[in-house]
């Protein structure tokens, strides 16, 4: 299992999304739907069935931590909710994975900023619900 795919495992994901694979088939709506009842759009491809609530479930472990931790703006600190190790190496490895640019990973500082966006957008694109303000 991947360090990423650990990290969607603990908020409560589905598998990740497969890039490339196709969209599970929606059911489909009785001929004689009436016209005040919503009429299912289906997702794009990739997309995640239903949205996980990520800030919600990270509040949640932060304060059952008898640390105080500032997930929204450290990666070390979210890893640490979520019960990750976050050491630098492990961080380098999931930065790896994520495919940090090489220049960044000589500088532990702008690898791990760099890994904090990027995480959080990955679980945007996994379904995550990500404030705008935590993804810019």
């Amino acid at each position: 299992m991947s360090f990423f795919s650990a990290i969607l495992e603990k908020l409560g994901f589905g598998p990740p999304a497969q890039p490339g694979a196709p969209a599970p088939a929606p059911a489909p709506a009785p001929a004689s739907t009436p016209s005040t009842q919503p009429v299912p759009i289906p997702a794009p491809a990739g997309a995640a069935l239903s949205a996980v609530d990520v800030v919600a479930k990270l509040e949640g472990l932060a304060a059952s931590n008898p640390q105080k931790l500032d997930w929204k703006g450290s990666i070390v600190d979210l890893l640490k909710v979520l019960g990750l190790e976050s050491s630098l190496e492990a961080r380098k490895g999931l930065a790896t994975e994520l495919g940090c640019p090489k220049e960044k990973m000589n500088d532990s500082a702008q690898m791990n900023l760099w890994l904090h966006k990027t995480v959080l957008q990955k679980l945007a694109e996994n379904g995550g619900n990500i404030p705008k303000e935590l993804l810019g």
